[in-house]
């Protein structure tokens, strides 16, 4: 009634039967000759059932198929696409209203989704993820090679699992896939705390005992500070070299407010209040629900960089405007428009460049300046939290210390005259 023969190409089993005077045909999908005979035998039973008029084959329904299932197919099986982890990406930042995320927050999910796609593949299934899957994610990722030839940091790859179960979490809540996310038990390489921020006077003092590479001189950089007659300095040299009038109150305004680089290419004339001296940032770090404000008093030194500035403002609303013609500006512009994220760090480092200044990575070096000389002046910490929009515990240690001479009387206070 039914007999096996074997597909010379893949090596398959297949069943061939007949039925009346028809002859078929079906794949088995098995090299196992036990899987075979068994299918063979189940054929072989339900051809049986149906000379005997106890069942019959459903229309529409493969012939094969209803014999192997031993006569209990009914319907056609609907087999539901799963979506990709590709397309879920897709679907996901398609659906983002504009300016719900800052720009600088889509690259950095953009750069883990590539990452993600690396080990994953584009056309993984997403509904298919598991905890092993993630597993394996953070073991190649932390054998990679990431800022300045070393090993990426377990907080990088953190941060492309965090952006994966956003993505998972809006997917659940549009019905593209169902469950919690994973990330139970992962394990992640062992991090390393940030080193503290330290003055430029320390960090050249380290830098001449000799033995440092160029990696681990550029990471002492990036933690470098700049105390209150640095910051003048700065500025003295800035508004002397700066190529564009908005140049110099950018860097005043940075100091002088620890804004950061996307605030104040964010900030509106409507937000500078000269006559109560207060400057309200509009922010987006803090709730991605919703456009938060913070004000911060502004300075005597500020409130004369920024009457002067807008003084020859050339129009529009935003604080801070480039006007079309520019050298190198690669944005066509019909009128005053604000600055790019780009644009801004461009102007920060040909401003700097040729100069002891140019060592600084760019605006944020003024966030943790303005935080750090506000500390050592007394300012009370949930003062210097309200002004700069600080949350968690682990940004305001790390700008809770001193300058070292400060430090050293502190501790003359508690130990005088070498007692």
């Amino acid at each position: 009634m039914a007999w096996l023969e074997t597909d010379k190409r893949t090596g398959h089993f297949k069943v061939g039967f007949r039925i009346g005077e028809q002859k078929f045909k079906k794949s088995l999908e098995t090299k196992d000759r036990s899987e075979a005979a068994a299918a063979k035998g189940t054929v072989e039973q339900t051809i049986l059932a149906l000379e005997r008029g106890w069942t019959t084959i459903p229309l529409g329904i493969d012939v094969g198929d209803f014999l192997l299932s031993g006569g209990r197919m009914v319907s056609k099986p609907v087999v539901q696409r799963v979506m990709t982890v590709r397309e879920l990406f897709d679907a996901y930042f398609g659906s983002l209203p504009e300016g719900s995320l800052e720009e600088l927050t889509i690259a950095g999910m953009r750069n883990h989704e590539s990452q993600l796609y690396r080990v994953l593949g584009e056309s993984f299934a997403i509904q298919l993820l598991t905890s092993g899957d993630l597993q394996r994610y953070v073991e190649k990722r932390s054998k990679d090679r990431g800022r300045r030839g070393r090993k990426v940091k377990p907080a990088t790859i953190k941060k492309a699992i965090v952006t994966l179960r956003t993505v998972w979490n809006w997917g659940v809540k549009n019905g593209h896939v169902s469950g919690r996310f994973p990330n139970q038990g992962l394990k992640y390489p062992k991090a390393t705390e940030k080193p503290p921020f330290q003055t430029w006077k320390e960090i050249e003092q380290q830098i001449a005992r000799g033995g440092l590479t160029a990696a681990e001189q550029a990471d002492l950089w990036d933690c470098v500070f700049l105390t209150l007659p640095e910051i003048e300095e700065l500025l003295s040299y800035v508004k002397e070299h700066a190529r564009q009038p908005f140049v110099y109150p950018m860097f005043a305004f940075a100091t002088h407010t620890g804004g950061r680089r996307s605030e104040m290419v964010r900030s509106r004339l409507a937000d500078i209040d000269l006559t109560s001296g207060v400057i309200t940032i509009q922010e987006r770090k803090r709730d991605h629900s919703m456009t938060t404000t913070r004000r911060v008093p502004i300075s005597q030194f500020l409130r004369g960089a920024l009457e002067a500035w807008l003084a020859v403002h050339p129009g529009g609303a935003h604080t801070f405007c480039q006007v079309p013609g520019v050298p190198r500006c690669r944005k066509e512009r019909t009128g005053p428009q604000p600055l790019t994220r780009h644009e801004a760090h461009d102007h920060f480092k040909r401003t700097l460049a040729g100069s002891k200044w140019e060592k600084l990575r760019g605006w944020h070096v003024f966030r943790h300046s303005f935080c750090s000389n506000c500390a050592a002046r007394g300012v009370d910490q949930r003062v210097i939290n309200a002004w700069v929009g600080h949350q968690t515990e682990e940004m305001v240690r790390r700008y809770r210390h001193l300058i070292p001479d400060q430090q050293r009387q502190a501790i003359e206070l508690v130990f005088p005259n070498g007692q």
